[in-house]
């Protein structure tokens, strides 16, 4: 009865060993699907759900520490996301809330938001802007939590900042759009000063990015993966780098 752990254990250990050092991607983007399903296929209420992803979120950042990723960002609510009913919503952002307090006990990762902070409630927003806060200084894993994100408001938020500062400088739009370039607006992301993500991973089998870090992403390896994201194992992890080791980067040509 013990074999098949043991098999899985022996092959975890494997595909572990076979990855090189320097393969590993420095950021990946995790788009954290499925969690509705897996509860409904449970027969259990979404809540469980989301609550399970939220559990495999803890687990999964372990993971990126033992291999070696310094940054990853989690897609976890996005704008289009909040148009869902008051009762789930109200359940989800309790279980954001819940899981940015745990993140923040761990007191090993560095909490950065990534979105649109104006959407969210007022206490949610002060507690990942606290928790951003308390954390700046560590030099550990770079955790950006994505919520309340679209890609597209976020390109517009860019622009809008590069144009207010712009004009404060004494700019007119003219002068701006004569020089604008795509370094510049990169300098106004919610990600501004990290590296794009060399991987985004999707689960539950959707092969599409959803607005996720769609500026910064056009040159990132993408891997998407069958398992719902409470099924998601190191395993399917392991696999996901072993095939971005594998492949030869671009970078567009």
């Amino acid at each position: 009865m013990k074999f098949p752990g043991f098999a899985y254990n022996f092959y975890e250990r494997k595909l572990q060993r076979s990855l090189a050092g320097n393969r590993i991607p420095h950021h990946i983007g995790v788009m954290v699907d499925g969690n509705r399903r897996w509860a409904k296929l449970a027969g259990a209420p979404t809540r469980d759900g989301h609550q399970a992803g939220a559990d495999k979120i803890l687990e999964f950042l372990g993971w990126c520490e033992e291999l070696g990723v310094e940054v990853v960002t989690l897609y976890m609510l996005s704008t289009d996301n909040m148009s869902r009913s008051e009762e789930e919503i109200g359940q989800l952002l309790d279980i954001i809330g819940n899981t940015l307090d745990r993140l923040g006990e761990t007191k090993r990762v560095r909490v950065q938001p990534v979105g649109a902070l104006d959407l969210l409630p007022a206490h949610l927003a002060a507690k990942i802007t606290s928790l951003a806060e308390r954390t700046v200084s560590i030099e550990g894993l770079h955790v950006n939590v994505a919520v309340g994100y679209g890609g597209r408001r976020e390109i517009v938020d860019a622009v809008k900042e590069l144009l207010l500062r712009a004009g404060e400088a004494g700019q007119s739009p003219a002068e701006v759009a004569d020089g604008l370039t795509a370094a510049q607006i990169s300098e106004y992301l919610y990600t501004r000063g990290q590296p794009d993500p060399d991987l985004v991973i999707r689960t539950s089998g959707e092969q599409r990015l959803s607005g996720f870090l769609m500026w910064q992403s056009a040159y990132s390896e993408f891997y998407f993966c069958e398992a719902l994201w409470p099924d998601f194992r190191k395993v399917d992890f392991l696999r996901a780098l072993r095939d971005y080791a594998r492949r030869q980067r671009r970078f567009g040509s």
